[in-house]
């Protein structure tokens, strides 16, 4: 099967207390789940600047990424999409939560970790175990050649 490569960026947001994860309470039809702030990867954008883009566009607010938390792959046989979930280390550098695209996001909340853990299934042992992690991975975007 011939499926097409989908990179996505998300950033990890605490508090400064380390004690709540900022997330995303997304739509989905008559539904929705949480998320990190983050989306699919613009063609020619890196995914550090996608990250960046993604929280800015979900959240209001102004981020920086820092090194890599953890890098999660999917195959999505029925959309025909080999997704790559990049999840970056962030800080908040300024600007005001909104909801800026309530259509595709009905809110913007601070979760307990403990909270968080349970949102997102695809981080196994939950999210909390990446959080401090002095392992993070490095991430360096070499420009374009």
């Amino acid at each position: 099967m011939n499926m097409k490569r989908v990179d996505v960026a998300y950033t990890l947001l605490l508090d400064s207390s380390k004690e709540s994860i900022l997330m995303v309470r997304n739509k989905r039809g008559n539904s929705f789940d949480y998320s990190l702030p983050g989306g699919a990867v613009e063609e020619g954008e890196s995914i550090q600047d996608g990250a960046i883009r993604e929280a800015k566009e979900e959240t209001g607010l102004h981020i920086e990424v820092h090194n890599l938390l953890s890098v999660n792959e999917a195959l999505f046989e029925e959309e025909g999409h080999h997704c790559l979930f990049f999840t970056f280390y962030g800080s908040i550098i300024s600007g005001d939560i909104e909801v800026t695209r309530p259509h595709e996001i009905e809110d913007v909340v601070w979760m307990s970790v403990q909270e968080a853990d349970k949102a997102m299934p695809y981080f196994p042992g939950g999210i909390s175990r990446y959080i401090g992690n002095q392992y993070a991975i490095p991430y360096v975007f070499e420009g374009k050649k």
